[in-house]
């Protein structure tokens, strides 16, 4: 985790602009190449609020997927020069952000793993969930809840695909690009993780 929150640089440190909607992703992160440290903070109000929502879904934590998006976008700081025109833009940070939460996950289950073979038969403090939260919480809320539940049920392969093609709504071709798999498996496993979904949520959509 960074000590210096990149993401945090105001527009007034900078001499003014270009009407940045004038740019394409490609042409912000040239110039930020280029050493035009504006062009990064464009980047970052562009897609800050992106990663963390693609972050959340495979985190199902808002505040482990902001610190996974500040850590997405002090690693595009840092490594802008990885970045190369033959790839569309966006197809690159989501590799990085998807990297990182899967990096992440992978050390929650060691953690999960670790810590429920260390438990004891005298380890018996359950947290049962209420009866009536589900009557506590709004429709929205309830229903919400119940997908994230379904999307963490996934394998990880269906689960990929499934967050950047029906929430990111990305294409398959860029969906391919990131995951670095065959577009026909890609819509192999996006239809599958549709399935899969629809007979988590048959009960209640």
């Amino acid at each position: 985790m960074t000590s210096q929150p990149f993401h945090n640089l105001s527009y007034q440190y900078y001499p003014k602009m270009e009407n940045k909607f004038d740019f394409t992703d490609e042409e912000l992160i040239a110039r930020f190449q280029e050493g035009d440290e504006q062009a990064y903070v464009m980047i970052v109000s562009r897609y800050r609020d992106r990663l963390v929502n693609f972050i959340y879904r495979f985190m199902n934590d808002r505040d482990q997927a902001e610190d996974l998006a500040q850590d997405t976008l002090l690693k595009l700081y840092t490594h802008k020069h990885y970045y190369k025109q033959i790839a569309k833009f966006s197809t690159w940070i989501y590799t990085i952000a998807s990297n990182i939460a899967k990096t992440e996950l992978r050390k929650k289950k060691n953690r999960k793993t670790t810590s429920l073979t260390k438990m004891g038969l005298d380890d018996k403090d359950y947290d049962l969930p209420a009866t009536e939260q589900a009557d506590k919480e709004t429709d929205n809320e309830y229903l919400g809840k119940k997908i994230q539940a379904a999307i963490d049920k996934l394998p990880e392969n269906f689960k990929s695909v499934a967050i950047l093609r029906d929430i990111q709504e990305l294409p398959y071709d860029e969906i391919s690009n990131i995951l670095n798999v065959p577009l026909g498996t890609v819509k192999s496993r996006i239809n599958r993780a549709r399935l899969q979904l629809q007979e988590e949520l048959k009960s209640i959509l």
